[in-house]
């Protein structure tokens, strides 16, 4: 396996609110090697993108990180100034937003915000190298030559995509955050989009975490997959293992909802609803809605092991009902 680029480190995010602290994130760990794609998934308001937002150290008001370690290279970005950190941002850590088009100023020219993007780390970049750069860009991306002296309006929402994929990858990061990159796009352009990202991916051999909720997506494109459900990840591994066989009754329940071509069936959901982070179940958070639930899963948080090589499941009934 190739060396680490990213290591996440019990990661905690709270939002504080009048009724008390949302535990948005609570003791996230995972690593991210060279060149890999690392699927995050899981339902809306697992935690997901909150994780995204906190690696960039992008979370605001209410929202706080309480405490982990976030290393790039060795390197605490939570341990950063805020000078440090902006200059961390796109040059070694980028972030491909979710919604293009509420991304991109719609009043700019496109050349005009990758430039500023470029300026800001490198003020010595003459204007004819950066639009030489943007030029680069829009090759790595599939976009026309015009597409640069263009306003976001005159775009369709795959090339506004595609624009923010080339925004983010205009210093070369070591990793790509891809927040649900593919939202709010038809199923043709979604495929488009990624084979942009998978493309840009192997040009630039940046480890990328694509954040999503579509398993049938994550199927396609990423190497391992990490599970979460209430702020917490339940499995982590090897994509072809945790569809071949997956351990956590979330992650099983999860890959159950998908359709498939070979039978017709009615489509299945997950029972119950997600649980809440202002005041999570006790034990473990997915009890309420888990069909396999034994008395020891009500009472004790169950801790995260390496099952097999590379096979992360935090599940009583997999640690044979052990602490």
């Amino acid at each position: 396996m190739n060396a680490e680029v990213l290591q996440v480190r019990n990661l905690r995010v709270r939002y504080y609110t009048t009724r008390g602290a949302v535990k948005a994130v609570e003791g996230v760990t995972f690593s991210l090697y060279q060149g890999e794609k690392l699927g995050l998934v899981g339902e809306s308001g697992s935690g997901k993108s909150t994780i995204a937002l906190a690696l960039m150290r992008m979370i605001k008001a209410p929202g706080r990180i309480e405490g982990g370690q976030v290393l790039l290279g060795g390197m605490d970005l939570l341990k950063l100034s805020e000078e440090q950190m902006r200059l961390a941002r796109l040059a070694r850590i980028a972030l491909i937003p979710q919604g293009a088009m509420n991304s991109l100023n719609p009043v700019m020219r496109v050349k005009h915000q990758i430039a500023d993007a470029i300026f800001a780390h490198d003020g010595s970049i003459s204007g004819r190298d950066a639009d030489l750069r943007i030029a680069e860009l829009m090759d790595w991306v599939g976009l026309r030559k015009e597409v640069p002296n263009m306003y976001p309006h005159e775009l369709s929402g795959g090339m506004k995509q595609r624009v923010c994929i080339a925004m983010g990858i205009c210093l070369k990061p070591q990793v790509v955050l891809a927040d649900e990159p593919t939202s709010a796009l038809d199923v043709v352009v979604q495929r488009q989009v990624m084979d942009t990202l998978e493309s840009v991916q192997a040009q630039l051999g940046a480890a990328v975490i694509l954040v999503g909720h579509d398993m049938g997506v994550m199927a396609q494109f990423v190497d391992r997959i990490a599970v979460m459900y209430a702020g917490t990840l339940m499995e982590v591994g090897p994509i072809e293992q945790v569809f071949e066989e997956p351990l956590h009754p979330y992650t099983q329940l999860l890959i159950a909802t998908l359709p498939s071509l070979e039978a017709k069936s009615a489509f299945r959901g997950i029972p119950g609803i997600p649980a809440s982070l202002l005041d999570p179940p006790t034990g473990c958070t997915f009890h309420p809605r888990c069909p396999r639930a034994e008395g020891i899963c009500r009472t004790d948080v169950p801790a995260s092991r390496e099952l097999r090589p590379g096979r992360w499941v935090a599940c009583h009934l997999q640690n044979g009902g052990r602490k």
